[in-house]
């Protein structure tokens, strides 16, 4: 029987096995300010991984890099009311701008208070927009094609880390177009730049497709968004693009003369990422023993450990180790140099071995006195770590071959890791549930892991939508999205037993 290195299992306690990651795998703490977290150093380094590659994406469509201001004034969200209402319950503001002793405490000062309250930045619709309006004169200075990547503030009531944060991470692109088939086409390319990237750099299986109407983002015409499977069946929404249409242009008065001298309204889009894929990573890749990071975004790729005694060899086996590193990180994996590190602490060989299992490194090799004299390395694969024997899966390699054989194996783990996940999500998507009876029973409580159901559907709105929606929530059901994949409706929507024109995905979700 297998000991794993977490004190409690994903079949235990999926929820916890969560935190326990998090936590074991030195990704992230509480900060002491609520629903904020400390993001440490290998947690920071996959967010830096997924940014470097991701940021190289978005550019390589056109896109600029820019900065916005974190305080935007109040006025900004009250042009644009539907907007306003989205994220009104989630604002912070700022009264005052300065601090004064009171009975011995600091409290806001009164002659201090602002003339115009400010938003902590919830999202930068509004403020880019009024930017747009006065960079935006002619069909000439279009498209506008502009990213930030940024921190945001949206005030949680329940939160949980990476997942669900009062402040997190992220990049928001904002663009703007003559047409509204340039912005469509602006909106579905940034969709697919995020399916690839999850796909290819996160080995993050998802499927990609249009939100229904009460998933919009506030203000959009048409929000798209790609959903991932966790081991739980759960769903998470680990990217969005929207179309704005004229909503924000016509709020923030970005208008254009166009080629025949008329005024016209621009068409906006904007979409974003956060470090909520980070938790989709942990829940999706994550084992017993703690994270499984993709090759791809993993901030030390191969990490050395040489077993070191307090004895007079351990230079030999330190030299050995730092050599070793030396071949490895000339050498390129994925399209990139080998990131290779020595973990030189003075702790036990054991404890380091398992601090990197936890943290998921891909690759783990030890080297001590008896390999540096036979010329070998104990390699170990952390998307594979046990033999089916149940003992750890070491594999004693001749130090040159394992350099020969290092870029590839990596490739090979990358692979690997999108293989198992795509496997899973394809087994639980469940496509032949006939009407909302099958959906109550598929759902039902006690059923461990229902994953998802891709049904029939009308595509109804206003009080039609909104009644489906109460009956879903009465079941913690969601609607995901329209999969652009999907194969055309066979039937009546099992909510209203109209001819269905598409097909939807229902999960519960984070």
């Amino acid at each position: 029987m297998i000991k794993h290195a977490l004190s409690v299992t994903r079949a235990e306690d999926f929820s916890r096995w969560y935190q326990t990651v998090i936590a074991e795998a030195d990704m992230a703490e509480e900060s002491g300010v609520r629903g904020c977290m400390v993001i440490r150093p290998w947690g920071y380094g996959i967010w830096e991984r997924m940014q470097r590659l991701l940021d190289d994406r978005i550019k390589a469509t056109g896109h600029e890099n820019c900065y916005f201001p974190l305080f935007i004034p109040l006025s900004y969200f009250e042009k644009e009311a539907e907007h306003v209402d989205g994220f009104a319950k989630e604002m912070a503001v700022v009264t005052h701008h300065r601090l004064v002793q009171k009975d011995g405490r600091l409290v806001p000062d009164p002659e201090a208070k602002l003339e115009e309250p400010l938003v902590v930045r919830p999202t930068s619709e509004t403020v880019i927009g009024a930017a747009f309006s006065r960079w935006v004169q002619s069909w000439r200075d279009l498209p506008v094609l502009i990213n930030q990547w940024a921190n945001v503030v949206r005030w949680e009531m329940r939160t949980r880390m990476f997942l669900r944060t009062a402040e997190f991470l992220w990049q928001e692109g904002h663009t703007a177009h003559a047409t509204e088939a340039e912005a469509r086409e602006e909106t579905m390319k940034m969709l697919e730049v995020y399916r690839a990237f999850a796909e290819d750099c996160l080995a993050l299986p998802v499927v990609a497709g249009e939100k229904p109407e009460n998933e919009r983002f506030p203000g959009a015409v048409a929000t798209y968004s790609i959903e991932a499977m966790m081991q739980d069946g759960k769903a998470l929404q680990a990217g969005t693009s929207h179309f704005l249409g004229t909503t924000f242009s016509s709020a923030q008065n970005i208008r254009y003369q166009n080629a025949a001298g008329e005024l016209e309204l621009a068409q906006t889009t904007s979409w974003g990422v956060s470090t909520r894929m980070i938790g989709g990573l942990i829940m999706v890749h994550g084992d017993d023993d703690g994270l499984r990071v993709p090759p791809r975004v993993a901030p030390w790729q191969v990490v050395i450990v040489p077993m070191l005694r307090d004895a007079p060899e351990d230079e030999a086996v330190l030299d050995y180790a730092r050599a070793l590193q030396s071949e490895l990180v000339g050498q390129t994996a994925l399209g990139e140099p080998i990131r290779a590190m020595v973990d030189a602490r003075a702790q036990k060989a054991g404890n380091k071995r398992w601090g990197w299992v936890k943290k998921g490194a891909p690759i783990i090799v030890e080297v001590g006195p008896r390999d540096v004299a036979k010329g070998n390395v104990a390699v170990i694969r952390r998307d594979r770590l046990y033999q089916e024997s149940g003992k750890l899966d070491t594999a004693f390699t001749p130090r040159n071959e394992f350099v020969d054989q290092a870029a590839a194996l990596l490739a090979e783990i990358q692979e690997s890791l999108h293989v198992e996940a795509r496997t899973r999500l394809d087994a639980g998507i469940r496509r032949d549930v006939p009407d909302f009876a099958g959906l109550e029973a598929h759902f039902a409580d006690g059923v461990r892991n229902p994953g998802w159901v891709e049904v029939e559907w009308a595509k109804p709105t206003g009080a039609a939508l909104d009644q489906v929606v109460e009956r879903l929530k009465a079941l913690k059901l969601t609607i995901r999205n329209v999969p652009g994949t999907a194969t055309p409706p066979q039937g009546p929507c099992i909510f209203t037993g109209e001819p269905a024109v598409e097909r939807i995905l229902v999960a519960r979700a984070y």
